[in-house]
C-alpha cells in the first residue's frame, strides 16, 4: 500500500511539474489518502504484535 502512495505521489510531482493541475491534485489526494491508511494498519499490526507476540522462552 506504502508503495502505491509513492507512485500516486510521483505521478502528481510529473503532472504538477507539467502543469496538470486537475491530475495532480487528483493524484496527490490519492496518495495522502493511501499514506494514511497505511499509517493506520502499521499502528494498529505494532500494537497487535506488542500486546499478543509469542513470547518464547530461551533455554
Amino acid at each position: 500500500m506504502l508503495y502505491w502512495a509513492l507512485v500516486f505521489f510521483v505521478v502528481s510531482l510529473v503532472s504538477g511539474i507539467f502543469g496538470f493541475g486537475g491530475v495532480a491534485e487528483a493524484s496527490a489526494g490519492i496518495a495522502q489518502i493511501l499514506f494514511y491508511v497505511f499509517l493506520v494498519f502499521f499502528v494498529v499490526t505494532l500494537i497487535a504484535g506488542l500486546a499478543g507476540g509469542s513470547r518464547r522462552e530461551l533455554r
